[in-house]
């Protein structure tokens, strides 16, 4: 997985986060949580929420995540 530099996250669009945030006092710049600009931040964030989310937070990273890389997370059939 390449390292995703402060200077990056801070650049990127919401859309690039699985639970995007609105700006509030303590989050000034307005950034979510659970980058997923590639596959392999993708599968982090989906591993990282099934360890610390709650189950709103799991199922709104599941779908975006799913929504923005269709293949993660489906099984492969076993023959195949």
């Amino acid at each position: 997985m390449a390292r995703l530099k402060y200077a990056a996250r801070k650049r990127m669009p919401k859309s690039s986060f699985a639970i995007p945030s609105a700006k509030t006092k303590s989050n000034p710049a307005g950034k979510g949580a659970y980058p997923i600009p590639d596959k392999a931040h993708a599968r982090n964030a989906l591993a990282r929420v099934s360890q610390f989310g709650s189950s709103a937070q799991k199922a709104a990273v599941r779908s975006k995540v799913a929504k923005k890389f269709p293949a993660i997370g489906k099984r492969k059939k076993a023959g195949r």
